[in-house]
């Protein structure tokens, strides 16, 4: 019985006790770890993570994965830029449009629901594979994102829109805001809403979930959206940070929110899974690259541990799925 109380304990609290562990570890290896710069570093590192995680934890709670929120990411981030430099041109009626910060945002984070969306209704409508519909929309977002860009940077953005990725409020950097109020939003839907309910549903059993009469499509749809939308939001502080739109921007980014869902202890079968969790996981991944950083790791080998850190994730959940399933 003890034992089987420990084993619980861990499953619960591993993700926690892992974060602690690593942090420990990285102050006795190295003194400029564990201080309020460097965790403040952390912090608007991980906003960007955090903000692709949320959108990830969802699509994968119904029993789905997008590749494409990388992509997304990018483009929203250039159409943002490029309505706010350049305004938008419409010959044919002889019109041109100068855009608000307040305006590019808008467009930025909306550009990323309907790219979203465009996932959502191909694999529900289209019953698409969610690998194969988000895969090819990796592709169609990053090549709208050279075309939107001519493949050259958009730059000189204004110190407004520039707030939002180097700006502080309080002596906390704005992305870290961000990333608390997106954070503490999506503890609700998910735990308090009927949304969040219907969606772990789907995700548990869909047929049973379409049997009780929940619009299981409806559903993934919108999943689909807010993941889109918060790419969107991850584009806009990104390219704000860099005070730069560049074409390439989210290049493989879908890979760290994924393995910080996974750290988490959201199962890839859907249905199982918790935002604090993701939270804890997008902390893991933010704290180990910076402390492989600060330990002047070569990147390389940087790449190979954080491959193994998300193999041993994933032995774990598979590993505790049968246990979880049977309670």
């Amino acid at each position: 019985m003890p034992a089987s109380k420990t084993s619980a304990f861990f499953a619960r609290f591993r993700s926690l006790i892992a974060l602690v562990l690593m942090t420990v570890a990285l102050s006795v290896m190295s003194e400029h770890f564990l201080t309020t710069d460097n965790g403040l570093t952390i912090l608007r590192q991980v906003s960007i993570n955090m903000c692709l995680s949320l959108g990830m934890t969802l699509v994968i709670l119904s029993g789905g994965i997008d590749l494409s929120v990388g992509a997304i990411l990018g483009f929203s981030g250039a159409v943002a830029a490029g309505l706010l430099k350049n305004g938008l041109s419409i010959p044919a009626l002889g019109l041109h449009l100068q855009f608000t910060t307040s305006g590019a945002i808008l467009a930025g984070v909306l550009i990323g629901a309907a790219l979203g969306w465009h996932n959502g209704v191909a694999i529900t409508r289209f019953r698409l594979p969610p690998f194969i519909a988000t895969l090819g929309m990796l592709s169609i977002a990053r090549g709208l994102a050279f075309l939107w860009t001519g493949g050259f940077p958009i730059t000189g953005l204004g110190a407004d829109f520039g707030q939002i990725g180097t700006g502080a409020w309080l002596g906390v950097p704005v992305p870290v805001w961000i990333m608390v109020v997106l954070v503490g939003m999506f503890l609700v839907v998910a735990k308090r809403t009927r949304f969040g309910r219907h969606l772990y549903a789907v995700g548990g059993n869909t047929r049973a979930a379409r049997l009780t009469g929940l619009n299981v499509d409806r559903i993934k749809i919108s999943v689909y959206t807010l993941a889109g939308a918060l790419a969107g939001v991850a584009g806009l502080i990104v390219t704000s940070r860099l005070d730069s739109a560049q074409p390439n921007a989210g290049l493989s980014y879908e890979l760290d929110a994924i393995a910080a869902v996974v750290i988490g202890g959201t199962s890839l079968s859907g249905g199982r899974g918790t935002i604090l969790g993701t939270v804890l996981g997008c902390l893991i991944i933010g704290v180990l690259n910076n402390g492989l950083f600060l330990l002047n790791v070569s990147p390389f080998w940087q790449l190979v541990i954080k491959g193994y850190v998300i193999l041993v994730a994933v032995a774990i959940d598979q590993a505790s799925a049968p246990r979880n399933r049977d309670s």
